[in-house]
């Protein structure tokens, strides 16, 4: 495997710039990251012996006599271009070039010349023939009949690499088969060179079996290497936190609320994993109001109750407060000592809190980024809770959990995830799903309006708010002038002022904290009715009293956003509505998106759309966004496709490991080279920390 794990620059006629831009093409430095780097699409040439016999809409090859050449311009648009005659079989034929220089075109084709032509044959007015900006060769060998187009980027050409691409072909050798044979035979699937052969240098049109192949490849190694970490955490020694129910049951009476179904469902989960000799690595996902806090804080009081401490992590200190409250609420009535520690917390009050989590004192500890730092040291920390974790980095949970002695870890978020989704990210966690919303919660009826009817919305606005009722209006922009024309908070803040005096709030992430806090805490309080906000609120913010939920420009929030947005609302007695009010030019599938919010407040279809259209990035890798083994196969276009591989692929790699656990056999040798050809092989440390 050492000729395709090599770096790109030691592919013959690859120097260091050509090989920057490979790899700013195809997402990685290796000579096997350019194999990977598939077409996007294949082009199939037919060579014709005039214009007239050219099908339409095919790419064809031509042998035309130049006649003469001309500058001209545009009749409609102005645009200069280079016009020139030539005759093709005893046709008529115009080539023009729309971004050619007279010059240069007369060097490539200077009158009386023969040439060969490429491109797609175009019928004009009065019976002649047209190309435009064909392809142009003078011998007919360097028009491929078939050639692969690969996706660009700035200063890289087809022909520089497609030059690296036959280099790269020549390292490809046949592998060892990782893949079951009964497979390979359903499926009617090559080899993985044979596949990567096919579509790097096709001599027909490339089947879709070849990147099937290659995309159940990607996706088998995701899934041992999630299988491996998974069977390592099982086996890794832990610590029993049985717990009393002690102060739980304080808790519980302090929360006046039974857990619901789904909350109780989790919390046996926990308990179980937490009692056990083993550290847990669990994943608790609900939607919006699905009551993960209260969960939360029951785990972290059974670790309290074993005699450890535990620590909540959010990710911004607004949602680190809200925790805080929630917790005093619930833990001080058991007599519990809870602190928060940020990074505005400081002084001697930092040192205060610092010294109780060295000698004990404080039980359980809230907080952001700065539970993590090495000043930071726990006396017994158990548990470790990282909420909203997809804002955090691997190595920063890591470094929360590496606080404690085999410390459990409990992660939560509120993104609800899909099932397939869940085989590729999360399969080395145990995962609990709360479903449903805690008795109380009201439905939200969702709306969408034209920016162009604000007038007639900021009307119904003050008849609900004359009433009593509170609202949010989400913008996406702070202030005004920067790139784009989103909306901003400051402007609209001035705006809405003039309609409601003194009734209006504003919160955003470039305001000091105490500036933010006292304005949630005066919407809160009532005293504005109307808090002009960014997603600075999407997390943290919990008002029972507000009712409505206003995003202007709602088609460019993520559906995630708007889903978590909305959830700001109906969490008290009356009935609640958001009105997505989108800008008046409206695509279409910007349009589609907006319906899928408005149909359903289901987050779990809702993730499953905002996972097609903008994907979910690879927890095994580096990407943010796109899609598990969309490199290979975009679920996008086939969603059902990309579905089947992923099952199959999980299911293959539980059988593989349950007959070769150590992967010592053929296969079991295999599956590792694998797992280094799609880089792996350093992930399967990080994946511990969830």
């Amino acid at each position: 495997m050492a000729p395709l794990l090599a770096p790109l620059r030691e592919l013959p006629g690859v120097g260091e710039t050509l090989a920057r831009l490979l790899a700013e093409a195809t997402g990685g430095d290796r000579v096997l990251d350019l194999l990977l780097h598939l077409p996007e699409r294949v082009i199939i040439r037919r060579r014709v012996p005039s214009p007239a016999e050219a099908p339409p809409d095919q790419d064809c090859i031509l042998e035309a006599e130049v006649v003469s050449l001309r500058a001209a311009r545009s009749g409609r648009t102005g645009r200069p271009y280079v016009e020139v005659k030539a005759t093709s079989g005893g046709k008529p034929l115009t080539l023009r070039f729309m971004n050619g220089r007279l010059p240069w075109i007369q060097k490539l084709l200077p009158p009386g010349s023969f040439r060969f032509l490429s491109g797609r044959v175009l019928t004009e007015a009065g019976g002649g023939f047209a190309l435009m900006n064909p392809l142009v060769a003078e011998r007919e060998d360097q028009l491929p009949l078939i050639e692969p187009v690969w996706p660009m980027v700035r200063d890289l050409t087809p022909k520089r690499i497609a030059m690296a691409m036959g280099a790269a072909l020549g390292r490809l050798a046949p592998l060892p088969e990782w893949a079951d044979a009964a497979l390979l035979k359903r499926e009617g699937w090559p080899a993985f060179d044979d596949a990567i052969r096919s579509l790097q240098r096709p001599t027909a049109l490339p089947t879709l079996e070849a990147r099937r192949r290659l995309a159940y490849d990607e996706l088998l190694a995701g899934q041992v290497a999630i299988a491996l970490v998974r069977r390592r955490q099982r086996g890794r020694p832990g610590r029993a936190l049985p717990g009393t129910g002690e102060l739980q049951a304080k808790a519980l009476a302090a929360f006046g609320h039974p857990p619901t179904p789904g909350q109780e469902a989790a919390l046996a989960d926990i308990a179980a994993d937490m009692a056990a000799p083993r550290r847990m690595l669990r994943l608790v996902q609900g939607d919006v109001g699905a009551g993960k806090t209260l969960v939360a804080v029951l785990a972290m009081l059974q670790a309290v109750e074993s005699g450890a401490q535990a620590a909540l992590m959010a990710p911004t200190e607004l949602l680190a407060r809200q925790h805080l409250r929630t917790l005093a609420k619930l833990c001080l009535p058991a007599g519990v000592h809870v602190e928060l520690l940020t990074g505005s917390v400081k002084g001697a009050e930092r040192k205060r809190v610092l010294r109780g989590l060295a000698d004990g004192s404080v039980q359980i500890v809230v907080g952001t980024h700065a539970l993590f730092q090495e000043a930071v040291a726990f006396r017994d920390l158990g548990l470790s809770v990282v909420d909203e974790q997809h804002r955090f980095g691997v190595g920063q949970r890591l470094m929360l959990a590496n606080k404690g002695r085999d410390a459990d870890m409990l992660v939560m978020t509120a993104t609800p995830i899909p099932r397939t989704l869940l085989l590729t990210q999360w399969g080395e966690m145990a995962v609990s799903r709360l479903e449903g919303k805690p008795a109380g919660r009201q439905p939200i009826a969702t709306r969408i309006a034209s920016q162009d009817r604000l007038p007639e919305i900021v009307d119904r606005l003050k008849e609900a708010i004359g009433r009593g009722e509170r609202a949010y209006w989400v913008v996406r922009a702070i202030t005004g002038g920067e790139r784009d024309d989103s909306v901003a908070a400051e402007d609209r803040f001035v705006e809405l002022q003039g309609h409601f005096p003194g009734l209006v709030g504003m919160a955003h992430g470039m305001q000091d904290l105490a500036v933010r806090e006292k304005a949630l805490a005066d919407f809160a309080a009532g005293t504005t009715r109307l808090l002009v906000a960014t997603t600075v609120i999407e997390v943290g913010v919990d008002v029972p009293e507000a009712t409505i939920m206003l995003i202007e420009q709602a088609e460019r929030f993520g559906l995630a956003a708007l889903h978590q947005l909305r959830g700001r609302v109906g969490r008290g007695s009356k009935p609640s509505s958001c009105l997505l009010v989108h800008s008046v030019a409206l695509g279409e599938a910007e349009k589609r998106r907006l319906l899928v919010l408005r149909d359903t407040e289901d987050g779990f279809r809702i993730a499953e759309e905002d996972l097609l259209t903008r994907g979910g990035g690879d927890a095994l890798g580096a990407r943010q966004s796109g899609l598990p083994g969309a490199r290979l196969l975009d679920p996008r276009e086939d969603a059902e496709e990309c579905a089947r591989l992923t099952h199959i692929a999980n299911r293959d790699a539980t059988v593989l490991l349950d007959r070769d656990p150590r992967l010592e056999g053929a296969r079991g040798q295999a599956a590792l080279a694998l797992l280094a050809l799609f880089d792996h092989d350093p992930t399967l440390a990080r994946l511990d920390a969830g």
